[in-house]
């Protein structure tokens, strides 16, 4: 998706966009000349995650646009009609508001805390609403006025909302916006729209939840393809195209791209599907990988693994992944092992911990495909197989720490 200059001049509010798809999709912005409000709260420096306002101004800058670093909380009412007061005192209007900023936390109803409910909604749903509500006055006065929510479709299926059911109220309420107020903005000629990835996208925070750049990328494509995604959909007429819950690769195709695989981190790896795509369940992606992945290992006894398992755990992975596992086979008693990546070299062994800080259940079937490759703990989760209680950063973790034991011949 080339860039064409057509967002010379145009400014353009962004919230999250100091880091991954909001920055993403700012600085594809920028080649051609926008105005970009870094709308977001970074603007000190964190520890494990890079990027602040501040680097993202000074990169929008460098790619040939300007930019407004503004420190916002998008639940904070004040917060954001500064922000948006300021963006108007400099640029001199808004053509785009892009409602990026998100909370996750992939938890059931008994392990999610209401602090961490409450978070999700006020920065997701509420926080669409509140940035949408103060941009519209100037939007109306734009000549092809575009509002667009990094948010899924509204697919009412019930393994969208079993395993997480808060984080999906709270991506939903950004998409209900986009249902209502396409409708309620049509006379102003304000575009609403939605756009979401068909596969896991690669950023900063996904790379610091994994602890492992080199297999946690692995299935995932990078932010480019959404802000390639984004602009193309920002290009159309306002006036003609709103309403719609779009997929960063239909968006492409529709526009003539039919080169994929340079969005891929490795080309070679089947893809990851994100959450809450329309007409397919997650466990559907997993066969589709098998021809890649080559035939899987035979069939291994849980003793053989777990004797396997204790010759390539080492000091080096514990000191990098700092957590104990523990999995427990559904409606089979004694049948739970552990894997303790925290302590001294580390180990493995049978039964139940008195603590740990990842509780995993499953199938005794189900077991084995996720040992060898065949079946990921990500596939694994948002299929249902997987129940997951506990720290979801170190359960997100298991998932570059399975790749290399495969490496190793497992």
């Amino acid at each position: 998706m080339f860039n064409t200059g057509k967002f010379a001049g145009k400014t353009a509010i962004i919230s999250g966009a100091s880091r991954g798809i909001g920055k993403a999709i700012a600085l594809k912005l920028a080649k051609d000349g926008a105005n970009i409000v870094i709308a977001a709260k970074t603007a000190a420096a964190h520890p494990k995650l890079p990027g602040t306002i501040y680097s993202a101004a000074e990169e929008i800058e460098k790619a040939g646009g300007k930019g407004l670093p503004c420190i916002v909380d998008v639940r904070d009412e004040a917060s954001v009609q500064n922000a948006v007061e300021e963006a108007v005192k400099k640029f001199g209007g808004i053509d785009i508001l892009i409602n990026n900023a998100s909370a996750i936390s992939l938890t059931g109803t008994l392990d999610t805390p209401m602090k961490r409910y409450d978070l999700m909604n006020q920065v997701n749903a509420r926080g669409t609403f509140l940035m949408s509500q103060k941009c519209i006055p100037y939007l109306k006065q734009s000549k092809n006025p575009h509002i667009l929510n990094i948010s899924p479709p509204l697919v009412m299926e019930t393994h969208w909302f079993a395993n997480h059911v808060a984080y999906t109220i709270a991506k939903y309420g950004m998409s209900m916006c986009v249902l209502g107020m396409h409708e309620e903005l049509r006379p102003d000629g304000i575009a609403v729209n939605a756009l979401w990835p068909r596969t896991a996208i690669w950023t900063a925070a996904m790379e610091m939840l994994s602890g492992d750049k080199e297999e946690g990328a692995k299935g995932c494509r990078t932010a480019d393809i959404m802000a390639d995604a984004a602009y193309a959909v920002l290009s159309r007429n306002s006036r003609e195209y709103t309403g719609n819950f779009a997929i960063d690769d239909d968006v492409l195709a529709q526009e003539g791209v039919t080169n994929f695989e340079k969005y891929a981190v490795d080309p070679s790896v089947p893809l990851m599907p994100d959450f809450f795509l329309p007409g397919v369940k997650p466990e559907d992606a997993i066969a589709g990988g098998d021809e890649k992945r080559g035939k899987s290992r035979s069939a291994l006894k849980m003793t053989d693994m777990l004797e396997n398992l204790k010759k390539v755990i080492s000091a080096d992975l514990v000191g990098r992944i700092g957590a104990v596992y523990e999995f427990n086979m559904k409606g089979e008693k004694d049948r739970s092992f552990y894997i303790d990546l925290k302590n001294g070299e580390g180990s493995v062994g049978k039964g139940k911990l008195a603590q740990s800080d990842v509780q995993f259940e499953l199938n005794s079937a189900d077991l084995v495909p996720m040992f060898s490759g065949k079946l990921s703990p990500t596939q694994a989760f948002m299929s249902g197989k997987l129940k997951i209680q506990g720290n979801m950063g170190k359960a997100i973790q298991l998932e570059g720490v399975l790749k290399k034991l495969n490496k190793a011949k497992l």
